[in-house]
């Protein structure tokens, strides 16, 4: 029953032990997050990297689709003005 394990946890005593266990515990804890959220992190930084590498590769291949582009109207027009 709910009163029986309010009885149990006060039993277990204020003194401190049971504080300094649940201070480890929330100092564990918190190491936890803290490194959960540094990988969580490094991770996104990575992937934001790796995007940026995707949008620099993407930048060089549509200019050089540009550049060709431009070359084959050039070639074009000479084509046409030779005729």
């Amino acid at each position: 029953s709910p009163r029986a394990v309010e009885a149990d946890m006060s039993n277990q005593g204020e003194g401190p032990q049971s504080t300094a266990d649940l201070t480890a515990f929330v100092q564990n804890l918190l190491t936890q997050m803290q490194s959960r959220f540094q990988q969580m992190s490094d991770s996104i930084i990575t992937r934001i990297d790796e995007m940026g590498e995707r949008i620099d590769d993407l930048e060089r291949s549509v200019q050089d689709l540009v550049s060709q582009a431009e070359e084959g109207d050039g070639e074009d027009k000479g084509a046409v003005s030779k005729q």
